[in-house]
C-alpha cells in the first residue's frame, strides 16, 4: 500500500517570500516567538512551533509546514508527547468556544473539521508515527474530544473511523512488508561452486533469462521503484534524529528504525556483485567481452528511464578489482558507451555531472504526461549522504536554544523531492523470470570473485601471484 501524500504540491514557494507559503497568522503573543527573516520563519521554541502546527478557527496551517514540522519533531519530541500537547491546546480552543450560543456552535463545528484535517494529514503521511499504544491513545482522546463538538450529525464520527480504518491498513501493510522481504543473500563460497569444475553450458546466466538491455533495465527499475515505495520520510529523518535524540526520545527500535534503509542499500550492493559475478564466473573472453558489453547497454538504458541507482549500481559492479583487473576482456570492449556512463558518474567536483543529470530528470518528471517521463530513482547513498552533509554542517539548535527551522526546511525539501519520485506508478510490466534471477541468483563473496578473475585470466604480476595462491590455499582448506 503505497503511501499518499497531501495532494496539493508543496514546496513550490518555500524558498520564496515565505516558507509558510502564506501570510503568518494573526495569532497574538505567538508570532514574538518564531523568528521570520524577509517573511521566511528560521527559528522557535518547541512550544511556539507546536502552537503554529494546531489550527485555530481563523488559521490553518500551511501543508509545508505541516509536514516539515511533523518531520523534524521526532528530532526533539516523541510522536506520542506531541500527540499530547496538541491534544492540550485542542481542550483549551475548545473550551474558548464552548459558550452555547448558536455562532458558537457554527465555529466549534469549523474548529473540529480543522483538527480532523489536520489529523488526517498527520496519520497518512507519518502512519509509523502511530504503531505504539501511546500514540493510538492520545490520537482517539483528541479524536473523542472532537466528536463531542458535532454530536448531532454523525458526520465527524464517520470521518474519524475511515481515519483510523485507514491508518491501521497502513500500518499493517507496512509490518507484512518487513515480514516477507527475503532475507540478505549471502555470497557463495563454496569451493566447488566457485572453481570452475562445470562444463559452461550448464551454467545458466542471466543472458540466457533475458538478452535484451532494455528489458533488463525495465525490470531493475520495477524492483527499484517496489522497494523504494517502502522507504518512509521517518526512515530518512533517522540519519538526523538517530544519532542526536536522546534514548528516551527515539521512537522505535534500533532495527525497526534503520531497516527500510539497510534493505535498499543491500539491494545496491546485491546488484554490482551480481554484475561483477556474472562477468568473472564466464571462461571463455569472447563470451565475457559479450556480457561486459551487455551490462553497459543495460546501464546505459537505465540513465534514459532515470534510473540512476541501479544504473551506478552497475557501474560499481564493473568497477569493481577482479572484473577491473580483466585487462584482455576489457581490450575487445567497446568502451565508448561505458566512458560516457563513468562521465556521468564521474565524482569530481561532489558528482556535478550526476546532479546536472538528475536535475534534467527532475525537470523532466514535473512536466511529464506519462509514467515512463516521470521516472527519478536517485543514487541513493548520494542522497543519503546529502542530508547528512545538511544535518552536520547546521546545528539543530541555535545559541540562544530555539530550533534552526532553516535548517529542516532544506533537509525536509529533499525528502519532499524524493517522496513525490517514490510515488510514480512503474509503467512497465512484471517477468516474475527476470526478477527472480535478479534477485536469487548466487552472487561471489570479493574472495570467490579474485579467484574466478584469476582462473578466468591469470595472474600478472608478483603481488597478484601470491594473491592468487593465498587465496586458493585458503579455499581449498576449508573443504
Amino acid at each position: 500500500m503505497r503511501e499518499t501524500m497531501p495532494q496539493t504540491p508543496i514546496f513550490s514557494s518555500m524558498l520564496g517570500s515565505s516558507c509558510s507559503g502564506q501570510v503568518q497568522p494573526d495569532m497574538g503573543e505567538r508570532c514574538v516567538d518564531p523568528v521570520y527573516q524577509d517573511g521566511n520563519l528560521v527559528s522557535g521554541s518547541l512550544e511556539a512551533l507546536i502552537e503554529r502546527l494546531v489550527p485555530t478557527m481563523d488559521y490553518y496551517p500551511d501543508r509545508t509546514y505541516i509536514f516539515t514540522f511533523l518531520l523534524s519533531s521526532r528530532v526533539f519530541i516523541h510522536p506520542h508527547e506531541l500527540l499530547a500537547k496538541v491534544g492540550q491546546i485542542c481542550i483549551k480552543q475548545k473550551q474558548q468556544l464552548e459558550t452555547g450560543t448558536e455562532a458558537e456552535k457554527a465555529k466549534l463545528k469549523s474548529f473540529a473539521a480543522k483538527i480532523i484535517q489536520l489529523l488526517k494529514e498527520w496519520t497518512e503521511t507519518f502512519p509509523y508515527d502511530f504503531q505504539d499504544e501511546k500514540s493510538m491513545k492520545e490520537l482517539k482522546e483528541i479524536a473523542h474530544r472532537i466528536t463531542q463538538c458535532d454530536e448531532e450529525n454523525g458526520t465527524v464520527k464517520k470521518i474519524i473511523s475511515q481515519m483510523t480504518q485507514n491508518l491501521l491498513m497502513a500500518l499493517s501493510a507496512r509490518s507484512q512488508y518487513q515480514e516477507i522481504r527475503e532475507k540478505f543473500r549471502q555470497p557463495v563460497t563454496d569451493k566447488g561452486t566457485i572453481l570452475k569444475s562445470k562444463p559452461q553450458s550448464t551454467q545458466k546466466d542471466i543472458l540466457s533469462v533475458c538478452c535484451d538491455p532494455l528489458i533488463l533495465a525495465q525490470q531493475l527499475t520495477y524492483i527499484e521503484l517496489e522497494r523504494v515505495s517502502n522507504i518512509y520520510p521517518e526512515d530518512l529523518m533517522q540519519i538526523v534524529s538517530h544519532m542526536d535524540s536522546l534514548d528516551n526520545h527515539k521512537c522505535r527500535s534500533d532495527v525497526t528504525k534503520t531497516y527500510n534503509l539497510e534493505a535498499y542499500d543491500n539491494w545496491f550492493n546485491c546488484l554490482s556483485m551480481l554484475v561483477a559475478t556474472e562477468i568473472c564466473r564466464i571462461v571463455k573472453k569472447k563470451q565475457r567481452t559479450r556480457m561486459v558489453e551487455f551490462f553497459i547497454d543495460v546501464a546505459r538504458e537505465c540513465f534514459n528511464i532515470g534510473n540512476f541507482n541501479s544504473m551506478m549500481a552497475i557501474i560499481s559492479g564493473m568497477n569493481l578489482s577482479p572484473v577491473a583487473r580483466l585487462k584482455k576482456t576489457w581490450s575487445k570492449v567497446k568502451t565508448a558507451k561505458f566512458d560516457v556512463l563513468e562521465h556521468h558518474m564521474d565524482p569530481s567536483s561532489n558528482f556535478c555531472n550526476y546532479r546536472t543529470a538528475l536535475q534534467g530528470a527532475a525537470q523532466r518528471s514535473q512536466s511529464a504526461h506519462s509514467s515512463r517521463e516521470k521516472i527519478v530513482i536517485p543514487v541513493f547513498n548520494l542522497f543519503i549522504k546529502d542530508i547528512y552533509f545538511l544535518h552536520k554542517i547546521h546545528t539543530n539548535r541555535l545559541p540562544n536554544g530555539q530550533i534552526n527551522f532553516k535548517k529542516f526546511w532544506e533537509i525536509s525539501r529533499q525528502i519532499h523531492d524524493f517522496l513525490t519520485w517514490k510515488q510514480v506508478e512503474c509503467p512497465f510490466e512484471k517477468d516474475k523470470k527476470i526478477q527472480t534471477y535478479l534477485l536469487t541468483a548466487p552472487i561471489y563473496s570479493e574472495e570467490a570473485l579474485f579467484i574466478a578473475s584469476f582462473e578466468s585470466e591469470g595472474p600478472e604480476n608478483h603481488m597478484e601471484k601470491d594473491s592468487w595462491k593465498t587465496l586458493r590455499t585458503t579455499l581449498l582448506n576449508r573443504a
